[in-house]
């Protein structure tokens, strides 16, 4: 396998720079949009939530030449434009230099450079230095900035935890109400079965290798306003919306089997296209088994959030699917019963596409942030909420709670209403019928956990959908949603519904209708409550008096 240090030394060493008023030395010409003019019909912009409207490479080994005669480009910014906050953090780093004489390079890392060149803003700012460390040049800004009577404000000093994932120290300072991080450059050696590298001050080069994807090595020199591009191939990568990475993917993957998932996170963000080899050696047996061995369930867990809260859940996990790590990020406990069919998780993926798409048509500001990600996690484990695994003391467990709480390390909120919702989808779907036909017919027996043989029948149905609603709270809409994919039958999708995309647009009339009859019972939290109060008075009078 080729180690990271061997490979870095093969590349040359002047890197690709991109001054800021400057196009690039190379050919590869970079679109520009004033922020003032609307786009034409050549020139593409990066708009993540409208999809297919940014043309791809059709081959990741077409030639440079090549692919800019077949493929559209991403919209990129020929120059960084800072804004004026960022314009005066950086002169009052850049004037601590001055004021110590100091030699050192400051350079912004990945991320932040990545956004600003596709005219995104980011207030993530990472800085690397190339003869010192983070805390060492923190103490440096705060002792400039006590001479021109300023005050520091937020220093920290964060120490590295490689048990954590922390490799580095970081410094912390906050300046003009944005925190910044300062770290040093580094170059990592990685032992064969450990994910925690031995680190050491490198070049800007080794760093930039060392990183997880092309579009995230690149760097903004602060000292130079050059974008500085090691690989080589960064500003290319980003241009025509490829996910590479800087070395061979198998031998990068091995080393930190965590930038699979940040791959995937980021081809479905920016709806770039997963380099080729980068996808096989994502699937295969070796990396699969280090990414299950060597990476905190805590680190996967993060990830998977950050895609299902992200702008392209859908896509994040068909990757997933289609790299075959399913089963290696939602790992599930021996002996569940009932028995989880191997090829569940292309029904979890459609429930997922559907709650995703039915979300759209409902309209997004009908959900909050918090009530869309639970919503995507009920879909995505609807085909596992009746399964179950016994514990230690033989306590039978559900495997949604299994799932969040071990294998992904989530909150435990996040299981309990997710659990919720699926608990309360067979007395939703009891309801729906009475509610969309706006009559008093008969309702379907469902076990509700109390008797309401005492409450008259005209005042079931308001009395039934308050005690629902009081136990689902705010996410009462969300259990609605996931109850419309079941309706009529309660049970799981067949192919042919999945063919026919679900009838979305029927579902979403059921899911109207109902929203509309809940809300014209007039229920709210205050009244169903105050039904709850009434009926348990009178059940401990009745319960005294016999």
């Amino acid at each position: 396998m080729l180690s990271l240090n061997n490979a870095i030394k093969l590349k040359a060493k002047a890197p690709l720079l991109l001054h800021s008023f400057t196009l690039p030395t190379t050919k590869i010409t970079l679109a520009f949009r004033s922020v003032s003019t609307p786009l034409n019909e050549t020139a593409l912009s990066l708009n993540t939530t409208t999809p297919n409207t940014i043309p791809f490479l059709p081959s990741p080994f077409l030639s440079c030449r090549a692919a800019m005669t077949t493929a559209a480009c991403v919209q990129v910014k020929e120059q960084i434009e800072l804004t004026e906050t960022e314009k005066k953090i950086f002169d009052r780093l850049l004037n601590t230099l001055r004021h110590f004489n100091l030699q050192t390079q400051l350079r912004v890392a990945g991320g932040w450079v990545r956004d600003k060149l596709l005219g995104k803003e980011c207030y993530d700012i990472d800085i690397a230095l190339d003869n010192m460390l983070g805390s060492e040049f923190v103490d440096k800004v705060q002792e400039y900035l006590s001479t021109t009577g300023e005050v520091a404000q937020g220093l920290a000093v964060i120490p590295s935890n490689p048990e954590q994932s922390k490799h580095l120290e970081t410094a912390r300072m906050r300046l003009f109400d944005l925190w910044i991080d300062f770290v040093n450059l580094r170059c990592e050696d990685y032992s064969e079965n450990s994910r925690i590298p031995t680190m050491k001050f490198g070049t800007a080069e080794e760093d930039a290798y060392r990183r997880d994807l092309t579009i995230n090595s690149l760097f903004y020199n602060i000292n130079t306003n050059l974008v500085e591009d090691f690989t080589k191939r960064g500003l290319e990568d980003l241009k025509f919306g490829r996910i590479v990475t800087p070395l061979p993917p198998k031998a990068t993957f091995l080393d930190d089997p965590l930038r699979v998932l940040r791959a995937i996170r980021f081809g479905a963000r920016f709806d770039f296209t997963l380099d080729e080899e980068l996808k096989k050696a994502a699937a295969c047996d070796d990396v699969k088994t280090a990414l299950a061995a060597k990476i905190s369930r805590e680190r996967i867990g993060t990830e998977i959030d950050l895609m299902i809260s992200g702008n392209q859940p859908v896509k994040a996990i068909d990757y997933v699917c289609d790299l075959t790590l399913f089963w290696v990020v939602f790992s599930l406990p021996p002996k569940v019963e009932p028995a989880v069919s191997e090829e569940c998780y292309r029904l979890s993926a459609a429930y997922l596409d559907a709650a995703w798409k039915l979300i759209q048509l409902i309209g997004c500001s009908n959900f909050d942030d918090e009530q869309r990600r639970l919503c995507l996690y009920s879909a995505l484990f609807l085909p596992l909420r009746s399964a179950a695994y016994k514990d230690r003391k033989d306590k039978k467990i559900p495997v949604v709670n299994y799932i969040f709480r071990d294998s992904l390390k989530r909150k435990a909120s996040d299981a309990d209403t997710v659990m919720n919702i699926h608990k309360s989808l067979e007395k939703f779907l009891s309801l729906i019928p009475s509610l969309i036909s706006n009559e008093d017919i008969q309702l379907t027996e469902v076990d509700w956990g109390r008797e309401f043989d005492d409450v008259p029948f005209t005042s079931k149905l308001r009395v039934l959908t308050g005690f629902l609603l009081r136990e689902i709270k705010d996410f009462w809409r969300v259990a609605l949603l996931i109850s419309t994919l079941l309706y009529p039958t309660g049970t799981e999708c067949s192919q042919d519904i999945i063919d026919k995309h679900f009838q979305l647009d029927k579902r979403k009339n059921i899911f109207v209708s109902v929203n509309n009859a809940i809300v014209k019972l007039g229920i709210s939290i205050l009244f169903f409550l105050f039904i709850c109060f009434m009926f348990n008075r009178c059940s401990i009078s009745y319960s005294r008096s016999h």
